[in-house]
């Protein structure tokens, strides 16, 4: 179960990643240009936005359950002096959720915005610093080359 977990959660970074990069450009683009709001824009908003709320759900089920590097090793003594228990049981957790939480207040606020370019600014905002934040806190293959970038 935790192996297949984890492809999952590996796989589906990918689907977070070129979704939140689509709709970063596409809300950027709308808010620079001034187009109209369309409902391929709230497509990918959306898509975002589930994707990355999709993630914290595996990896919550993996954090709390299946995983040698969540809560289990968070509970050992010593554990926030290691850097890699420290990332898995705490950074990347609370650093993914919190932009889980910004990509679904940039959904709310857009819904909120009355016209079209200030609901392609709010998204670009929050969508912006939402994939910030993940692209920080993916622990990439390249620096670790003992973490795939395809898990099979």
């Amino acid at each position: 179960m935790y192996q297949t977990l984890l492809v999952l959660h590996s796989w589906s970074r990918w689907f977070v990643l070129i979704f939140g990069l689509i709709a970063v450009y596409r809300a950027y683009v709308g808010w620079t240009g001034r187009r109209p709001f369309v409902g391929a824009d709230n497509g990918m908003s959306a898509a975002f936005s589930g994707f990355m709320w999709l993630q914290v759900l595996i990896g919550l089920g993996l954090y709390f359950g299946l995983s040698p590097w969540g809560l289990n090793a968070m509970k050992q003594a010593g554990a926030m002096k290691d850097p890699t228990a420290r990332f898995f049981g705490m950074e990347h957790v609370v650093v993914m959720i919190l932009a889980a939480v910004l990509a679904q207040v940039g959904r709310i606020a857009m819904k909120k915005a009355t016209d079209s370019t200030l609901k392609h600014k709010k998204l670009f905002t929050y969508f912006g610093i939402a994939l910030l934040l993940v692209l920080l806190m993916i622990p990439w293959g390249i620096w670790n080359p003992a973490r795939p970038l395809f898990r099979f």
